[in-house]
Parts: C-alpha cells; sequence; structure tokens
C-alpha cells in the first residue's frame, strides 16, 4: 500500500473527513498535508509508509487485541448485542461474562463462540482476529451497566452497556404540541439594591417572581454558569469556561448562606463602612467588575467556612448534607478543588504566573507525586473549594424548586458551552480527552469570511469512547442539574468539528467526525434521568441529514429569526418554520432587534477597527436590504398595521409597531418554544457580545438596562403580555405560558 492510500485509510480510522461542502456550495477538498498535520495530532508517525504502517497497526490492535469492545450503546427493546474480537486458535471457545447491572446485581453468562458467526477478520501484527456479535439473553432498563469479561479463565476487561431511550424527554404539554415561552437573561448583568455587583441566585428568583406576576412564562433561559477564571478581559466569557462541570462562585449569594446569621466575624465586616461602600460601587458601576465582585465574595466565603467547621465540630446538621454531596462528586471534585488551590497559591508564589502551563513543571500532571505532596499540605484549602461548590449546588436547586413553585413548568433553562478554555481546568486535569496540536473553529461565511479560530482544542473521540462516556455523562449531568431545559451550545459538536493543525489558519481546516449516534443516546439518557429538554443550537453549516438526526431523538431546533431566509434572501414566513424547535429573534452573538435596525453592531465594529471603510459600507448595505426583506415578511404575514409605510424599513429606530411585530412574529411559528432576549423585551441596543473583540468592547459585562426594583414598576412587562395574548389570538396558535 502506497502512502497516499495509509493516509486514506489512517483518515478514514480517525474521522478524517475527504472534504466539506461550504455555506454556499463549493467544496474544499481535504488535502494530503491537512491530512497528515491532523494525524500527527492524533499520534500518528507519518514519516514514512513503514512509519504509518505501524502507527495504524498499533492503533488497530487497540480495538482488535482486546476482547471486549469498551462500550455499547443501545436503545432500550433493541436486541443487546456486543462485539467480541478473538485471536483465530480462540474463535470457537469459551467466553465467560458478568453482567454487572446499574443496581449492582450480578448474572453470569457463558457463551459458545462456535455459535456466533464471524462478523469479520483482520490481521494485526501477524495475528488474525476473528470479530464476532454475540447477544445478551436478559432485558435490560434504562441506565449503565457493564459485562466483566474472562477468556481461558483469565480477566479479559470490561464492557460497558448503555441503555437508552429512543427521544430526549419533553414535557407533556409539548408533547401534546402545547407552545411555552420564556425569557432568556444573562445573571451576571442581573442587579437591585440587595446584589454585590452582579446577578445571583437570589437575583434571580426575583426575574423568576417578575416574569410570573406580569409576564406569565415557563421558563428563564440562563447564560453558562459554568466556571471561569473572573479575570478582565480575557476571562470573562461564559462560553469560554474554566470547568465545563462546576459553577461560578460570583452567582452566589452570599447573605443567604446560613453561617452569614452565626459568623460573627461575617455579620461585623458586611456592615463595615468599608464593605458597604465596596458593594454600593460595584452595584452602581456600569458594568460587571468581575475581579473585584470575586475578590469580595472569596472574603467572605472563607470567613463563612471557618464558621462552618467550627460548627461542624458542635454537630451542624449541614455538614452531613455537605459530607454526602462531597462523597457523591468524588474525584472529580477532588480535582477541580485541587486545582484552584494550585492555581492561588502559583500565583502567590509568583505574580506573573496566571495560568497552569505557567505553574512549576512539576505541578503539571495532576498525577505527580508532588502534586500529590501539595494535596496533602493543603487538605483545608481543598475542602473550602468543595464548601463552595456545595453552596452552588443549594442555591441552584432552591431557585429551580422556587421557579417551579411559581407554576414554571420549564424552571431553569440552562446552556452547556461548546468550548473549554486551554488553560484551564480541564485541560490540567482530563489532557487525555482532548487533542493537543490542533484548533476547534468554523470554515469561511459570510459572517466570518476568513473563517474562525476558537482556539481551544478538539475532544478526542477515541479516548471518550475508551472511557465509556462516562466524562461526557458527567458533563451533560452536571449541566442539567437543577434545570428544565438544557441548550446544547454548537450541538453539531456531537456529529464533528472543524479542525484546524497548529501551522494551519481558519481557512486551511477540515472537519472530523465524532460518534454522533451513541453521543446522541447518550444524552437522551441524561434528559431522561434528569426531565430536563434537550435544545440543540444548529446554527451554520449544518447538513440536513444531522438535522433530521436530532428530530429522531427529540432534540429541539433553534431557530432565529435573523437567519432564516431563502436562499435568494427572502425571510421565511411563520409557517415554515418547524415545530420541534425554540425560535428566537437574537443570540448574544449578534445584535438585539433595535441595535439590528439603528446598525449599532456594525459602527462599533467599525469604530474597534474589527471592520475597515470597505467592510462598514459593504455591510451597512447588506443590513439596508435585510431591513426591507424583514419588513416585506412581517407585511406578508399580516403583522403590521394597514398602509403601514415601507419607508419606516429605511430609518435607523426600530418603531414600537416594528418590534411588536417581530415578537409577533416569533408568536405566529408552530415552534414548541419562544425566547424573548432581556435587551430585546427592554429594546436595548446594544448586544452582550462583539464576537472579534476582547479588551475593545465590554463583552459579558453589561447589566440589564433596568434593576429590578425598577422593572416592577415599569409597564413594558404587562405591555409585552398584553401583545403576546393580542398576536396569539390574532394567530389562533396554541401557546398557553403558565400563570
Amino acid at each position: 500500500m502506497d502512502r497516499q492510500d495509509l493516509l486514506r485509510e489512517a483518515s478514514e480510522l480517525f474521522g478524517i473527513e475527504p472534504g466539506y461542502w461550504d455555506i454556499s456550495g463549493a467544496w474544499h477538498e481535504t488535502t494530503p498535508e491537512l491530512r497528515e498535520a491532523i494525524l500527527q495530532s492524533l499520534g500518528i508517525n507519518t514519516g514514512t509508509p513503514a512509519d504509518l504502517e505501524r502507527s495504524l497497526q498499533d492503533r488497530l490492535l487497540e480495538t482488535w487485541g482486546r476482547l471486549g469492545e469498551p462500550v455499547r450503546v443501545v436503545t432500550q427493546g433493541e436486541p443487546l448485542q456486543v462485539n467480541l474480537y478473538v485471536d483465530e486458535p480462540r474463535a470457537e471457545g469459551w467466553v465467560m461474562g458478568t453482567l454487572v447491572r446499574e443496581d449492582g446485581s450480578r448474572t453470569h453468562i457463558r457463551f459458545d463462540l462456535s455459535e456466533w458467526p464471524a462478523e469479520e477478520s483482520r490481521t494485526v501484527r501477524g495475528t488474525r482476529y476473528i470479530r464476532k456479535r454475540v447477544g445478551i439473553p436478559f432485558p435490560l432498563p434504562l441506565g449503565y451497566h457493564s459485562i466483566d469479561w474472562e477468556l481461558s479463565g483469565d480477566p479479559a476487561g470490561s464492557t460497558r452497556i448503555i441503555v437508552c431511550p429512543e427521544k430526549a424527554y419533553l414535557p407533556p404539554a409539548l408533547v401534546s404540541g402545547q407552545r411555552r415561552a420564556g425569557l432568556a437573561v444573562s445573571l451576571y448583568g442581573v442587579h437591585s439594591r440587595r446584589t454585590w455587583g452582579c446577578g445571583d441566585f437570589t437575583a434571580l428568583g426575583e426575574i423568576v417572581d417578575w416574569v410570573s406576576d406580569y409576564i406569565g412564562g415557563a421558563y428563564i433561559a440562563l447564560n453558562p454558569l459554568q466556571a471561569i477564571h473572573n479575570r478582565q478581559p480575557f476571562n470573562t466569557s461564559p462560553y469560554l469556561p474554566n470547568s465545563i462541570l462546576y459553577r461560578n462562585f460570583i452567582y452566589l449569594d452570599i447573605d443567604a448562606i446560613p453561617e452569614m446569621s452565626t459568623s460573627q466575624e461575617a455579620a461585623g465586616l458586611r456592615r463595615s463602612p468599608e464593605v458597604l461602600e465596596e458593594i454600593r460601587t460595584l452595584n452602581e458601576s456600569d458594568f460587571v467588575e468581575y475581579e473585584r465582585v470575586a475578590a469580595l465574595k472569596l472574603r467572605f466565603l472563607r470567613i463563612l467556612f471557618d464558621q462552618f467547621l467550627s460548627e461542624e465540630q458542635s454537630g451542624n446538621s449541614r455538614a452531613g448534607d455537605f459530607r454526602k454531596f462531597v462523597a457523591a462528586e468524588g474525584g472529580l471534585l477532588d480535582r477541580f478543588a485541587l486545582y484552584n488551590v494550585l492555581d492561588a497559591w502559583c500565583h502567590e508564589q509568583n505574580p506573573d504566573c496566571w495560568v497552569w502551563p505557567d505553574w512549576p513543571t512539576e505541578f503539571h500532571d495532576p498525577t505527580s507525586p508532588a502534586v500529590k505532596h501539595f494535596r496533602e499540605e493543603h487538605d483545608r484549602d481543598v475542602l473550602f473549594h468543595k464548601y463552595i461548590q456545595w453552596l452552588l449546588d443549594v442555591q441552584a436547586r432552591r431557585a429551580q424548586q422556587y421557579a417551579e413553585s411559581r407554576g414554571m413548568e420549564i424552571g431553569l433553562f440552562h446552556d452547556l458551552p461548546l468550548a473549554t478554555d486551554r488553560c484551564g481546568f480541564e485541560l490540567w486535569a482530563n489532557r487525555d480527552f482532548y487533542v493537543a496540536g490542533c484548533r476547534v473553529g468554523a470554515p469561511p461565511d459570510g459572517f466570518s469570511p476568513k473563517g474562525q479560530d476558537w482556539s481551544f482544542p478538539p475532544p478526542n473521540h477515541e479516548q471518550h469512547r475508551r472511557d465509556g462516556y462516562r466524562l461526557f455523562t458527567e458533563s451533560i449531568a452536571k449541566a442539567c442539574r437543577h434545570g428544565g431545559a438544557l441548550r446544547i451550545d454548537h450541538v453539531m459538536r456531537l456529529f464533528r468539528l472543524y479542525w484546524i493543525p497548529e501551522r494551519f489558519d481558519a481557512t486551511q481546516g477540515t472537519y472530523v467526525r465524532d460518534n454522533p449516534d451513541e453521543l446522541l443516546k447518550v444524552l437522551a439518557l441524561e434528559s431522561h434521568r434528569n426531565k430536563v429538554l434537550i435544545v440543540g443550537e444548529d446554527l451554520g453549516t449544518v447538513e440536513p441529514s444531522m438535522r433530521e438526526a436530532l428530530a429522531r431523538h427529540g432534540i429541539l431546533s433553534y431557530r432565529l429569526f435573523f437567519f432564516e431566509k431563502h436562499s435568494d434572501g427572502r425571510f421565511k414566513q411563520p409557517s415554515e418554520y418547524p415545530q420541534q424547535a425554540l425560535v428566537s429573534s437574537t443570540t448574544h452573538d449578534l445584535p438585539t432587534l433595535a441595535g439590528f435596525w439603528s446598525g449599532e453592531d456594525i459602527e462599533m465594529r467599525a469604530k474597534l477597527g474589527v471592520l475597515d471603510d470597505e467592510g462598514r459600507r459593504r455591510s451597512l448595505d447588506e443590513r439596508r436590504e435585510d431591513k426591507r426583506s424583514m419588513f416585506d415578511a412581517l407585511a406578508v404575514a399580516g403583522l403590521l398595521p394597514p398602509g403601514y409605510p415601507r419607508e419606516a424599513a429605511e430609518g435607523p429606530v426600530l418603531s414600537g409597531e416594528l418590534h411588536s411585530a417581530v415578537t409577533g412574529f416569533l408568536a405566529s411559528t408552530p415552534c414548541l418554544l419562544m425566547t424573548l432576549n432581556q435587551e430585546d423585551l427592554t429594546k436595548e441596543t446594544c448586544q452582550q457580545n462583539l464576537p472579534g473583540t476582547t479588551w475593545q468592547y465590554p463583552n459579558w459585562r453589561r447589566k440589564m438596562r433596568f434593576s429590578i426594583e425598577e422593572l416592577t414598576t415599569l409597564p413594558l412587562a404587562r405591555d409585552y403580555a398584553r401583545m403576546m395574548d393580542y398576536w396569539l389570538r390574532r394567530t389562533s396558535r396554541r401557546w398557553q405560558p403558565s400563570t
């Protein structure tokens, strides 16, 4: 086999696609150089044909040289069969298996391999192997099980069995075709007289009250609440978290922690002029000051932790709940807490050390003797960070319970980011689950003519499968926790991602496939276990077969008014939207409705140098065409007053009639869910994030235009509720907000 044939075989083995169709319909071939670079990042030696052949044989041996496959993911009710790989001399012998169910019960099974036909054979490293698919004769409930294998009397590994439902969970009302709506809120930007410079879980409860009392909605859609480093301007994006598994402590309401009422030290500090002035300053700031908020809350949390430990010694009833939480979280939480202690200690020793790659090298490996010794010396500090995560879990659970008590059928609508900070916890603790030497991005399109480079490594799908999808399962389960819905950012990740190797730019990447059938099934299982509906953000370059697969698994699509157009630029009509979807006007990365109309986003990008003069002119021309087309779509849908002038599409101000018409348009679609962004409800012009900027723009720091106290006195919520009622009665749609 020559070099090019070997490259093609290796590419197929590792899911490297031969090319892709871009958004304009042009085909982009994956070059041999690109194949080589991606294979090298996966540990394949491509130096000579002989090197490549040896590397391929090594990888094939990982599959064919073990008896049972690492994981088998099946839909409940389907025949349960497992692949076994046996060298030819033993292919007609006996294999013993011990089926271990999730509840701990065991059943021993003896397989006579001679009764099962050969499915495939392959010679690897001079040994001929036979693949046989044996059937498990026992039905298994939904959940996670395993089979421990024995061959010739010796232990031979195990196979994880994951039994999944056919579709993801949907609340009964949505199953019957009823529709629900909610408000999208950036929690960090919620503010009131009692917050400490950013939104917290108590403020979230107050937003729940406002929505329930004045609007009537089934959910509050939130920005990702995952932990970030809380450092401006590079470490504030909720979509580039330090950890996808644990949450950001700035969302804690310190005053609501029980130890605040028993700690004299904390109470005294809370009343001090210094702290009162800092809270006042942070609340009055136009933007969230992440570092100052984090420093202030950490100061109190350390005092409260000391109080908690002293009360634990005297029989604090809360201590039992804390210890149960720590035990249930196990090694993942221990490692996350240890990371936080190490990060703070290394920065204290060297103020110029901000990320783990700059730590002393003996701390780079979380399993090293140096890290183990450090852990032993800092046990109390590690426990402190576990205490923080427990408090977050308690307050998040109460927020969801409160939303449900106020009649919200869905409650909190969480968001799972695609990315993870390449200098954060996940890459330190779980490095084997990421591929070094490549970055994830997006191919060139009209929004980004030079493509997008998101600067974080792609997941290692081989390692996830070897792990039996345990880490993937944890990420989904933790994101679902204390919520009724979950948005999967860039859900195409489950199918494929656009990889950009080192020394290549974003125009030169290609797609690498994952294992979507298995991942979607696991997602459906966790959805049912947590009673959480799933929405997949399926924007951008999406093949029809991918959306069909999402629909088969009961995952709702994500449709934006701005993007739903025909190929000739005409906006689609409400009836052309799918039912199994969430509809919204915009997202955090796109202009608000008012900002779209005024061109605020274009002018800001030009002002900050992201757009040159020609780009500004072109963008403004395109925007004018979009506004005219949008006006026409609203008029055709019958959502504008008779005789309303088309010249309104030319002006820079979004009129009340146009704003009402867009809201009516969204309400007129058959989509099961409708989300209105907070900025669109309050008619703000500035968006939360301006792609392509960091320090130039206050990304992820904008507070809501109105405080919680102001929201309850303004007529906008009642006006919105009346407007929704009017549009829905006009269009006779089955949309029933909770009351």
